[in-house]
């Protein structure tokens, strides 16, 4: 609904790619909230140094705008912007995997992101552990119901005063929770935002949609680890990282979803830094370039 088919993907090749005929493990890196695929061009330049100082081995990563209406699809399926977690899973890894000197196997196939793509990461791993065999979420977000978007948040009394997508643009959260209901609680037939959202505030009183609330739960990660615990225990290697600095909206439910793995008896790797949401990462001496990279060389299959 109002929503482009046609997606542009930006592939990263390794120096001497186009010199043999050697195969590459593969990278899937989801993007943030607001962000595209043209993410990758900045970035590339800390992937050549990883490469060429020996720090990592050479490997293919691909990045694919799934940018939205509302500047972010979650990386899920829904019935009013379309099946993105499918077209991630399936068109694009093939996609990849047919135009690309990949090894097109589970184990040679990691996935990554950032804020929402790390969120998108978490979920596609623990959902689809026959794709991707490895997970590295950068700060992710999501993963549970925080305080700016729980019931007593600002953000939904503010939302009750929107009329219209004008009015919806000029927002930052209200914009978050309009693609968290559009990708998790959709419903096509509700303009002009097409969601039920579990929190109302339109009445003047809390209203809550206990079915819309469920439908959210059932989308976030932090909820989700009893039922894909099989799953989880099934990839080779789990990590998620989180700025000291970043806000509690990350450190909180990023320290909360590993204690739920831990608790689940999920081994995985989780490590708050110095840094913010966004600082730290991106940089010669930031998390992507000095951890992530090595992480996936540790436990993808070369």
């Amino acid at each position: 609904m109002g929503e482009n088919p046609e997606r542009s993907v930006s592939v990263y090749l390794p120096p001497g790619y186009h010199e043999s005929e050697k195969r590459y493990p593969v990278i899937h890196f989801l993007h943030g909230f607001t962000g595209d695929n043209t993410m990758l061009e900045p970035m590339a330049p800390l992937l050549d140094k990883a490469i060429a100082t020996q720090r990592v081995r050479p490997f293919i990563m691909a990045i694919s705008d799934q940018k939205t209406t509302y500047d972010g699809s979650f990386y899920s399926n829904t019935s009013v912007f379309g099946n993105w977690e499918d077209f991630t899973v399936q068109d694009l890894v093939t996609y990849v995997d047919d135009n690309y000197r990949t090894i097109p196997d589970r184990d040679s196939r990691g996935i990554t992101g950032h804020s929402m793509g790390g969120y998108g990461a978490i979920l596609l791993a623990m959902k689809h552990p026959d794709v991707f065999s490895s997970v590295y979420a950068l700060s992710p977000g999501a993963l549970a119901i925080v305080r700016e978007y729980g019931p007593n948040s600002e953000t939904f009394k503010d939302f009750a005063t929107l009329e219209t997508e004008e009015d919806l643009a000029k927002t930052y959260f209200g914009k978050v929770v309009v693609a968290f209901g559009r990708s998790w609680s959709p419903n096509p037939n509700k303009p002009p935002f097409y969601t039920d959202l579990p929190f109302d505030y339109s009445s003047g009183q809390l209203q809550v949609n206990e079915h819309a609330l469920q439908k959210w739960h059932d989308s976030m990660p932090m909820y989700m680890i009893d039922e894909y615990r099989e799953n989880l225990l099934k990839l080779r290697a789990i990590k998620l990282d989180w700025g000291r600095n970043a806000g509690e909206r990350f450190t909180i439910q990023c320290a909360m979803f590993s204690q739920r793995l831990e608790n689940a008896g999920v081994s995985h790797f989780a490590e708050e830094y110095i840094g913010t949401h966004v600082n730290n990462i991106y940089t010669p001496e930031g998390r992507i370039p000095q951890q992530m990279l090595p992480f996936f060389d540790s436990y993808l299959e070369f």
